[in-house]
């Protein structure tokens, strides 16, 4: 009111302004927000005025915390303004006194819970909310009272039952927490503050553990500490036996150990003691996700099929040393060979993005041979999405120094890469065969995605630079699956990599011919002709 002192005289603008002010707006009754309160004006307003005398800016962040802190609150006051539910905690400290500086309260709306926690002093604090402070309640003879007591677990509507748990967010951090739900009527909620620092715990929910505990499990792991999502973490938990060995693998450290294992020179080795050890590794994986997903794959020779990709990878910066031009029988043009391994080796520099990813598709694409080599492709792209691997690899190529949108972008084009593996492979017609091509890689909406896919004027387009990176990708994951095969003829390896070249180019021009229009794209390549040996 007029007679009072501003909001930011009072309380400043800083931690103990935003305590108190959420105290305001989650307490039963109204909250009144003062004038010029949330842009922290100054100037002390009289019931006659009628305009501001003094000439204040707002202070725009602090209008934006108020839109981060006390905004979202507002918008759940029906949690808090009622009083049937009301309960008010004593804070006790791990001495055992009782710390009245620290407020605590809860309340609930229907199945809604809201639980407030606020040290107002300039110290930190930790302790104990167990008990709610005595109230009085008529006790059904006349006008006679009693005052009684709840604990938290009452005040929160829980089950007193030890198979229950309790998930709650903190809408300050937005970390979730678990506790066991007989725990907090038992012992309570432990929660430290530091100066003028409060909690807001929201989207209160239980959940009855399984047979196997996996909620109890989760919760000793967790030991207390919040984290962006339960689900999630309870998911990472259960994964642990297939991320542990696949983070082996996949990890800044070991990107950057196989990018100084590249041969840049015809005559040099490659590292096999780092081979053995990616192999023992990928086995190791490999082991953990045929025992996960009951597969029946045989998991040491396929790790040894894919140390001989890794090798095909670590080689291709020599790849005309190690296929010369003349090797191929019946080459049409040497010329032609080498415009393709020009071609294939225009992005295969030190650059740490084209790499990674590279590498990042290297430990995924046939890890459903192991459950599935009939359709391994599909089940290896379910596992990127099932076993939360996209996640690791993002986080790898990070840690890599590579900036986190285009670590993200890295797999996306990982995904579809390991969805069209065998894209070389698609069809049996010679004179269909880039339609075939492009319409099996247009009915995914991930290629969708990747080729920025859009309409504008009700016409479908796609982004030609991201076309020309997806006919680079499909000729790289080709030449490294055909050149991975130690059995392979070198001439039946040049070959075959002269056919995806061949592909790759009339997808180049029926990409210029199409104007970048999809349905363009289909017409045009329905009536290319190309003549390749179906493998």
């Amino acid at each position: 009111n007029p007679d009072e002192e501003t909001a930011v005289a009072q309380f400043g603008k800083d931690d103990k302004y935003f305590g108190v002010c959420t105290l305001m707006v989650t307490m039963p009754g109204l909250p009144m927000f003062g004038h010029g309160q949330i842009e922290g004006f100054t100037e002390k307003y009289g019931m006659e005025y009628r305009r501001a005398y003094w000439d204040e800016q707002p202070d725009w962040n602090l209008v934006q915390r108020h839109e981060r802190e006390i905004f979202p609150l507002m918008h759940r006051r029906h949690i808090f303004a009622e009083v049937q539910n009301f309960l008010l905690y004593d804070f006790f400290a791990p001495e055992g006194y009782v710390n009245e500086n620290v407020f605590a309260y809860s309340n609930r709306a229907g199945d809604e819970c809201g639980l407030v926690v606020y040290n107002n002093k300039y110290e930190s604090t930790r302790g104990w909310i167990r008990t709610s402070a005595a109230y009085s309640v008529k006790t059904g003879q006349g006008d006679e009272r009693t005052l009684v007591q709840k604990n938290l677990g009452e005040g929160l509507d829980l089950h007193y039952d030890e198979d229950y748990f309790c998930i709650f967010r903190d809408h300050v951090t937005g970390l979730e927490y678990i506790r066991n739900s007989k725990e907090l009527f038992d012992k309570g909620l432990y929660v430290e503050l530091g100066a003028f620092k409060y909690r807001v715990f929201l989207d209160f929910r239980e959940v009855q553990d399984d047979v196997w505990h996996h909620y109890a499990h989760l919760a000793g792991y967790l030991d207390g500490r919040g984290v962006p999502s339960i689900e999630e973490t309870m998911r990472e938990l259960f994964l642990q036996p297939i991320h542990q060995p696949f983070k082996e693998l996949v990890n800044a450290g070991m990107f950057r150990r196989l990018m100084d294992g590249r041969l840049t020179e015809a005559d040099e080795p490659l590292d096999q003691a780092l081979l053995d050890e990616i192999e023992q590794k990928m086995a190791q994986l490999l082991r953990e996700a045929k025992q996960f997903s009951g597969g029946a794959g045989d998991e040491v020779a396929l790790a040894q099929e894919l140390r001989h990709e890794l090798e095909a990878i670590l080689q291709l910066p020599i790849l005309e040393d190690r296929f010369p031009a003349g090797t191929a029988v019946e080459l049409p043009s040497e010329q032609e060979y080498r415009t393709a391994v020009k071609y294939l080796q225009t992005n295969l520099n030190g650059d740490s993005w084209t790499w990674g990813t590279l590498l990042g598709w290297w430990s995924v694409h046939s890890l459903g041979k192991i459950a599935n080599p009939a359709d391994f492709e599909w089940q290896s792209r379910s596992w990127i999405d099932e076993w939360q691997l996209g996640r690791i690899i993002a986080g790898a190529l990070q840690d890599f120094g590579i900036e986190e949108s285009r670590a993200w972008q890295a797999v996306a084009a990982i995904k579809v890469l390991t969805s069209h593996q065998r894209w070389a492979a698609v069809g049996v017609s010679k004179t269909k065969r880039v339609y075939q091509i492009l319409k099996s890689l247009l009915e995914d909406g991930e290629v969708q995605y990747f080729l920025q896919v859009n309409r504008y004027k009700n016409v479908l387009w796609f982004n030609k630079e991201a076309f020309d990176q997806l006919r680079w990708w499909l000729l790289l994951v080709a030449m490294v699956t055909t050149y991975g095969d130690p059995l392979r003829p070198a001439t039946e390896v040049v070959e075959s990599f002269l056919e995806c070249y061949t592909v790759i180019q009339k997808l180049h021009d029926a990409e210029q011919k199409s104007g970048y229009q999809v349905e363009k794209l289909f017409i045009i390549g329905q009536s290319i002709p190309i003549s390749v040996k179906a493998r």
